[in-house]
């Protein structure tokens, strides 16, 4: 009986140097409540789909319309409204790692669809809705960014 329990003890210290602790840490994250993911995920959804809605308008050889010019305001609201959102987590307090970089494309974000839109406005051929679908995949694209940046902004 003694013997068994011996080789419980034994087995029960062996399993606890055999088995890993956690797993060290190798990037800085920020221990920061997390940010509503449903702005990020509808900028995503809507940046692919005027991409994509513009792609079409390029391949059918049509110029740049009102329909497609109400996506673009629609992208830059979602945009301004990230904005508004990420400045009010820094004006509280919070910062990420790379907080330089993350003002960088808080300053860039909005400008994106603004410039795109005149470009596309001023060229008259089919390549008007190809650069507001360059835009569209650019807002993603940046928003996965963000959230690499400072990973409390769910996606």
């Amino acid at each position: 009986m003694r013997a068994e329990r011996s080789d419980l003890a034994c087995r029960d210290r062996l399993l606890k140097c055999a088995l890993p602790g956690p797993a060290p840490v190798t990037t800085k994250r920020s221990n920061v409540s997390s940010v509503n993911g449903a702005v990020p995920t509808t900028i995503i959804v809507a940046g692919l789909v005027l991409a994509g809605y513009a792609l079409l308008m390029t391949a059918r050889n049509r110029r740049m319309s009102v329909p497609l010019l109400a996506a673009v305001g629609v992208l830059e609201i979602l945009l301004l409204v990230q904005v508004g959102v990420i400045v009010a987590r820094l004006a509280g307090g919070e910062r990420p790692a790379g907080l330089a970089t993350l003002i960088g494309y808080l300053i860039a974000m909005p400008f994106i669809p603004v410039a795109a839109a005149f470009w596309g406005l001023a060229e008259r051929s089919r390549w008007g809705p190809a650069v507001i679908a360059v835009a569209g995949l650019v807002a993603a694209v940046l928003m996965v960014r963000l959230h690499q940046i400072w990973p409390v902004i769910h996606v």
